[in-house]
């Protein structure tokens, strides 16, 4: 069961082959073992996911209208609100926080009946590219044990990688979604801003913040977003129009379409991922596409921009958490001013309080005309780039990360971590579709991600040429030895 795809269980389910408590109990066993193995959950939800398996079966039994996702087992990362489950955001602050409602996204998901197994690990409100940074644990790659998953989704990534899931949710704020993707060797994709409601979704950046799916196929990936990609009135930034019915026109020919490609930004690329890259792009040759040669030289100040931008806005959104309402409370203070200053200590890590203290230091009066205020302009700048380059070309093309993934705790210098963001960014900051596609392994066996990236609200499109890639391509069946087995140890 393992090896099928979101489409297959649910299509097992409803022909009555299997039924919802067998899926369930079969995946989370799965679950509990993965996670034993690379910590990739925070929670795991048994009681509750068999109970909604039962009244699944029941469902069926009656001949009431199944959903689009009915029995199809799915993770969430921990800073998505499930109403009566924890909701820690890989923090201290939020250990013991229980949801009182449901995101917009998981709600869609249930309505189709599919089963949340459980709340998966994750940086620390969702800071970070290595998954080092959860309060509770370190997520490991099921490639190599001894290597980071990515971040900061990195428990979803994994989830679905090890195969106790055939979809995962992840948010992505400068590639939180992607990086995991490419370097657990699955599909991860990041909508149009807006495209998914992202209430109940616990901010980082609020422009910057999106939620999507990770899967083992593009047409998984596809179908999760028939579900979710709706409008929320709930959101003030949710798109307010019809949802898609992305697998209808997936399979569109790429005969003569164009692919851009900013040769000037990727200079710096190792020669293993360029050589990757270059392979991927003959695929689409061969599909004939056409590889246009594209420039694009505000792409070099993203990475900048980005750790300007999203720090401010973490530092007035994470303002909240003062030890008062839904967050840890320092026991010790003696006044109300150390009720703030303690609760805030002892509650965040060190990632956390230095994108903090950064956010906080670009936003003050004397230096937000210097800094935040130029990067705005900035972002603007880029956003028109990618307008222009659009009239020449159906999407982009990038590496979705510099290289493979490398092994946990070896990275000390943040501005080296930063940089992993260094493909990812420009998607965030524009609002743009983008998809994470497996392309290959180097030869350390380490996954490598082909990037799509579109004009916004051309999601499908952006599907569409992910999913000829796969058509083409074997990257995608390959299972991490260790857990391509029925019964893990």
């Amino acid at each position: 069961m393992y090896q099928l795809s979101a489409k297959e269980l649910r299509d097992l389910f409803v022909s009555k082959k299997v039924s919802a408590s067998e899926i369930a109990e079969y995946f989370i066993k799965r679950a509990h073992t993965v996670d034993e193995m690379t910590g990739a959950f925070l929670t795991i939800l048994d009681e509750r996911t068999l109970k909604k398996a039962k009244e699944l079966d029941e469902k069926r039994a009656s001949g009431k209208p199944l959903g689009k996702l009915a029995g199809v087992p799915i993770a969430v990362k921990d800073n998505m609100n499930l109403k009566g489950v924890k909701t820690t955001c890989g923090s201290n602050f939020l250990k013991d926080h229980v949801a009182l409602y449901d995101a917009t996204p998981v709600r869609l998901l249930e309505e189709e009946d599919a089963l949340i197994i459980g709340k998966t690990n994750c940086d620390e409100f969702a800071m970070g590219s290595t998954n080092e940074n959860s309060a509770f644990k370190i997520a490991k790659n099921p490639w190599d044990l001894e290597c980071t998953p990515g971040g900061s989704s990195g428990g979803s990534a994994v989830a679905v990688s090890a195969r106790c899931a055939p979809l995962s949710l992840g948010s992505d704020t400068g590639g939180s979604i992607r990086q995991p993707a490419a370097f657990t060797g699955i599909f991860g994709f990041k909508p149009t801003y807006g495209r998914v409601s992202r209430y109940g979704l616990v901010a980082f950046g609020s422009s910057l913040d999106h939620v999507g799916p990770f899967a083992t196929n593009v047409e998984d990936i596809a179908l999760i977003m028939e579900v979710m990609g709706a409008y929320c009135e709930r959101d003030s930034t949710s798109l307010d129009i019809p949802r898609e019915n992305y697998l209808d026109t997936i399979d569109e020919s790429l005969q003569g379409k164009k692919i851009g490609v900013p040769w000037d930004f990727l200079c710096d690329l190792p020669d293993k991922s360029k050589k990757l890259f270059k392979e991927s792009l003959k695929v689409y040759e061969d599909l004939g596409a056409e590889i246009l040669e594209i420039s694009f030289p505000d792409l070099k100040y993203c990475i900048p921009i980005y750790y300007i931008i999203a720090p401010a806005e973490a530092s007035s959104n994470l303002a909240r958490f003062d030890g008062v309402q839904y967050s840890a409370r320092a026991k010790d203070a003696k006044s109300l001013a150390e009720l703030y200053d303690l609760s805030k200590e002892y509650g965040f890590g060190e990632e956390v309080k230095q994108r903090i203290m950064l956010g906080t230091f670009v936003l003050s009066s004397g230096f937000q005309s210097d800094y935040f205020k130029k990067a705005l302009k900035i972002r603007e700048m880029l956003i028109n780039n990618f307008h222009h380059a659009f009239d020449h070309c159906d999407v982009i093309a990038l590496p979705t990360t510099p290289n493979g993934a490398f092994k946990s705790l070896s990275i000390k210098d943040p501005i080296s971590l930063y940089l992993q963001d260094l493909y990812t960014t420009p998607a965030n900051l524009a609002g743009l579709p983008a998809i994470s596609i497996p392309c290959g392994f180097s030869g350390e066996n380490k996954p490598h991600g082909l990037q799509i990236i579109g004009p916004q609200q051309e999601d499908a499109r952006v599907m569409r040429f992910a999913y000829h890639f796969q058509k083409n391509t074997e990257h995608h069946k390959k299972i991490p030895s260790l857990f391509d087995k029925e019964e893990l140890s």
